[in-house]
């Protein structure tokens, strides 16, 4: 017979419904636990739920850490960027699939494991450690089989195929061709950092400056670090981002209006070079972004919160540049969310929006003045095909020329321009950006 003390205890025990310990978990947490639960909620909000990264970055814990929150992000990007290649490297080993919880321990570990240089006892701990109790035993014997394998695993896949969503490979291999190939490839690795500088600015060490007259630097690197950051010498967008401001060619004292501004590098630039400026944006948040970033580069701006589409000025524009929002694929390399939370029937809603935009940019022009119409977006749904759009609205199509933007020969298609990531490959590649210039008739 039990002792009555050891039966008690024992009795106690389980009407406290405490599990019995699982071997396949540590009996204490492994260091790097707070960093593997935040990607793992990165990817939950991303993959589950649709939601940018940034935003869910900004949703996590203010007590995080921030060197968890950085390490963290570089996890959640890396899943995301290799997606493809990840699952079918695990999907072998998984008879059926694992629900979200488990499956996101199992990409995080294989990420750490196969790209991210972790050692092996690490990330399988870590991952085992994050999975739901259930299914420990399920990470802890897959990942174990993936370490063995080591990153020969990857040896062999289609990794730009596996990586790029099958709707997005169908609509690029359909606007681009063989490119497509070029483009994926593109996307499976960081971006660097890019600046553009104030007027007499000097390049920071290290620095390479573009042909487009852009600064670029490793990536990594961390802008706020950067001396002249916060005298407001540099602001940080994309090579190809500063193009459409670059192409409007605003002049010291023309009225120019930036709409869908923030968070504000376009209307800095435009600012910068003179104009009298108004940035019409829509969302409070993103207004305050505007008006802090501005204040940062000693900038002036009339900044507006109102639907451009709705918007009514009251006196016409010389110029207007609309950075018009979209689906935002040719920022992938940046945001490798983007392919994972966009859908195509999100590409025809942007459509009809930008439609909207173009028709009360045209409205709010001088008769003579000129648009750029741009979009973030590699799907020319978002792009060529507005042309005859605009036409319809009463503006004329003013075609860029090659000589407009130097160093980049092959940017110019149609008089438009068409950036893709796999330019300047050598350089590290730059945004997917359309932009057309019209001139109201």
């Amino acid at each position: 017979m039990m002792p009555a003390r050891l039966a008690r205890r024992g009795a106690g025990c389980h009407e406290a419904g405490r599990p019995p310990p699982d071997p396949q978990r540590p009996l204490t947490p492994p260091p790097g636990l707070p960093t593997r639960k935040a990607a793992r909620d990165l990817l939950a909000a991303t993959l589950d739920e649709r939601r940018p990264l940034e935003e869910a970055l900004e949703a996590l814990p203010r007590r995080l850490d921030p060197r968890d929150r950085a390490a963290a992000h570089r996890i959640a990007a890396m899943v995301l960027r290799r997606l493809g290649s990840i699952d079918e490297v695990l999907s072998p080993y998984l008879r059926k699939e694992p629900p979200p919880p488990a499956r996101h321990a199992l990409r995080i570990g294989a990420a750490e494991l196969l790209l991210l240089e972790t050692p092996p006892h690490a990330a399988v701990a870590t991952a085992v450690a994050l999975a739901p109790r259930a299914f420990a035993g399920l990470v802890n014997a897959v990942l174990r089989k993936v370490a063995a394998e080591g990153p020969a695993a990857l040896e062999g896949l289609d990794a730009p195929r596996l990586d790029t969503p099958a709707w997005l490979w169908a609509a690029w291999h359909a606007a681009y061709g063989p490119a497509v190939r070029a483009i994926a490839e593109a996307h499976r690795g960081p971006a660097p950092l890019d600046l553009t500088p104030a007027p007499g600015a000097e390049p920071p060490a290290g620095a390479e400056v573009l042909p487009t007259g852009s600064w670029r630097l490793a990536a990594g690197t961390r802008v706020t670090d950067l001396p002249g950051f916060a005298e407001g010498r540099f602001w940080v967008q994309d090579a190809a981002a500063a193009l459409p401001a670059l192409l409007l060619k605003p002049q010291p004292g023309e009225r120019i209006a930036d709409l869908c501004a923030a968070p504000g590098g376009k209307t800095a630039q435009l600012a910068a070079a003179g104009a009298d400026v108004t940035a019409v944006e829509r969302d409070a948040a993103r207004v305050a972004r505007l008006a802090e970033n501005l204040a940062r580069l000693r900038l002036p701006a009339t900044v507006v919160q109102a639907d451009a589409a709705t918007w009514a000025p009251p006196a016409p524009f010389d110029a207007i540049l609309l950075d018009a929002p979209c689906t935002a694929t040719g920022t992938i390399r940046r945001h490798p969310d983007v392919a994972h939370t966009k859908r195509p029937r999100d590409v025809q809603g942007a459509v009809e929006a930008q439609a909207r935009l173009i028709a009360a940019a045209a409205k709010m022009l001088a008769p003579g003045g000129r648009l750029i119409f741009a979009t973030c977006s590699l799907q020319r749904e978002e792009g060529e095909a507005h042309l005859a759009r605009a036409e319809g609205a009463g503006l004329r199509h003013d075609p860029f020329t090659p000589a407009e933007l130097p160093g980049l020969p092959d940017a110019v298609t149609d008089g438009c321009l068409r950036t893709r990531p796999d330019f300047w490959p050598d350089r590290g590649g730059m945004d997917g950006f359309f932009a057309a210039r019209f001139r109201r008739v």
